[in-house]
Parts: C-alpha cells; structure tokens; sequence
C-alpha cells in the first residue's frame, strides 16, 4: 500500500472547518480563536501531521535545507562535527544532507552537484584531499550560494570559514617531543596542498628552530590521501626508517595517519615509545584504549560544527548581502600519554 502523508485538507474534512482556518490555525494566526488553534494543533499532533516541505520551499522560496560534504563520516572528528552542525541546523528548522567525498575530487564535483540541483540554501564543506581545482566551488558560490568551508578550507574563496589551530597544535606536540629528549622527530603530513598540512608543518618547523634543531627535510613525508590508504603510510614509513640515521620519534598530522602509523610500528615488531615515540593529530577516543596510548592533539570539532553552522545561517538568511566575512581560529589541545613519554 503507497504511503500518503496526512495534510491540511484531512484535518479540515475530520473538523468540520474550511483549509484556509486549518492552515491559519497551525501558523498561529490572530485571527483564529485560541479554542479552535488548540482543537487543530491538537489533533494534528495526534495524527502525526506534519507540513509539506516541498510546499513549504515553494512557498517561502527555500528548502530549509543545507548540504554538508566530508571526507568520510566514520571519521570521528567529521563525525563529532556533523554533531555539532545538527545540534544548530534542527534547532532553527534545517534539515542536513550529509555526503562523504572519500577523499575524491571526482566524488566531491558530484556530491556538491547533486546537492545544488536539489535547491540547498547553503553549503558546508571541507575539501577532499585531491581536490586541487576548486571551479566547482568558485562557480557556485558567485551564483550566489552561501558557503562555509571547515577545516580544510579554500583561501581563495572569500567567505566565512571555520579551522583549528593547526600550527599551535604541531608545535605543542613537537615541543613536548623535544622536552623529552627526543631529537629526530620525523613529521608525517597529508597532501603537501592541503592548508592543514602547510600549518602542521609550520608548526613543527617552528618548534624544532626554537631548540635550534636543524630542519631536516628527509625527516618529512607526505601521504596524498592523509592516510586513508595503508599502503601510502607504508611506504612513507619504510622511507624513514631506511634513512641512515633512523627518527626516534614520529609526529602524525592527520587522524587516519597517526592510527595506521601505531599499526605499522606493531606490525613490524617497532616498540613504542621504547623504539619510536608517537604522537598525532586524533579525536577518536579510542586513541586512550590502544596500547600503548597514544598523545594526541584534539581538536573542538563539535564547536567547530555549531559555528560554522551559525555562520551559514548568517548568510542564508540576511536579508542584504553580506560583504565581510570571519575566519574563526578555534584552540587545540595536546593529550599527552605512554606512546610519547620516555620510561
């Protein structure tokens, strides 16, 4: 049997009432008596009435709806952000349409096309890691969708955009290294493009000059896919660990790379902290049962969710355009555990 949503009309005929009181009755309406807005609200409650969206959008002219493309959902900072995004977005009458890029550009043009054609009032994205090409983006956005880019952003693009403190981050955990004694800490970054891995690495440059420890470019290895394919980090490790003068730590700028970097240190029988320290970017919070447990830099992905969410909505609902724009820089913190400490 086909499925038929309950609508003005039923509630009308099951009242006794004309559609145009129905309707005025929902939208609380002065001109409906208060004992006839309570029969309505009520019974529609009791029937699981619900307005037509697609109505709704013709009506207003939007879909109160917004799209929202990451790189995976199983990911638990992008996760804990999408938290963060529902927890604005339903609360002010959005819906959210969630798409994963899987670190695709192809996948990425797609899932924002896709996405436009079905009428979004506006775009919160973070770029996939082989995006390099951002046309798909400039176009949009000068038809005039608003756009809010979140932790992987595009400089170029001028609108509102949300980031950690990635530099700080780095710089945390590559100092903390240091104060431990260690001194050939190698840094395990994503695609050399991305600006999460330009300010990683600025990060650590910048702690290793304030100990006046030489850079080392040898040191440096990037993983194109930010580790989402094992065998890049594998082959950036076996790297590393072929170099003459072996690193004694690690520091691993993305969340996919710090994991499987611990799972090839154990598979190859490499003991940490006792062989190789190890500390990374991470929100998962499994990082703290794995053995040993790992340092790692979290990031407020949850906050960063709610204000870039808030700052779409800006976009989307002023009522003039909106000609300055904010890049909110929001803290990181550095958990610091046995993978990085020296026994």
């Amino acid at each position: 049997m086909k499925f038929e949503a309950v609508t003005i009309k039923d509630i009308a005929k099951a009242l006794g009432l004309s559609t145009s009181t129905v309707s005025r009755a929902l939208r609380d309406s002065y001109e409906i008596s208060e004992d006839t807005k309570k029969l309505v609200k009520e019974y529609a409650a009791s029937i699981n009435y619900r307005p037509n969206p697609i109505a709704l959008s013709l009506k207003e002219k939007r879909s109160r709806s917004i799209g929202v493309v990451v790189c995976e959902i199983a990911n638990s900072f992008f996760s804990q952000i999408i938290n963060g995004i529902e927890s604005i977005a339903y609360d002010q009458g959005y819906n959210v349409t969630i798409s994963q890029s899987h670190e695709s550009f192809e996948r990425e043009v797609l899932d924002v096309s896709h996405m436009a054609s079905r009428s979004i009032d506006g775009l919160l994205i973070s770029v996939s890691a082989e995006t390099k090409n951002f046309e798909h983006l400039q176009k949009l956005h000068a038809q005039g969708l608003p756009i809010v880019f979140f932790d992987r952003i595009v400089p170029d693009i001028e609108t509102h955009k949300v980031t950690t403190d990635n530099a700080a981050g780095a710089h945390a955990a590559t100092r903390h290294l240091l104060e431990n004694g260690y001194r050939r800490i190698a840094h395990l970054g994503a695609a050399e493009y991305m600006t999460i891995t330009q300010e990683r690495l600025r990060g650590y440059k910048n702690a290793l000059a304030e100990k006046q420890i030489p850079f080392d470019t040898s040191l440096v290895k990037h993983c194109t896919h930010g580790g989402m394919l094992e065998k890049e980090v594998q082959a950036a490790l076996d790297a590393l660990l072929a170099l003459p003068e072996k690193p004694d730590a690690i520091l691993a700028a993305a969340d996919k790379l710090t994991t499987n970097c611990l799972r090839y240190l154990q598979k190859n029988g490499i003991k940490v902290p006792d062989d190789i320290a190890l500390a990374g970017f991470s929100n998962s919070d499994l990082t703290e049962l794995l053995h040993p447990p790992l340092t790692v830099v979290k990031q407020p992905a949850f906050e960063i969710g709610r204000s870039a969410t808030e700052m779409l909505l800006q976009l989307i609902e002023a009522r003039r355009p909106v000609t300055e724009f904010a890049h909110t820089v929001l803290p990181a913190e550095l958990v610091i555990r046995e993978s990085s400490l020296k026994k």
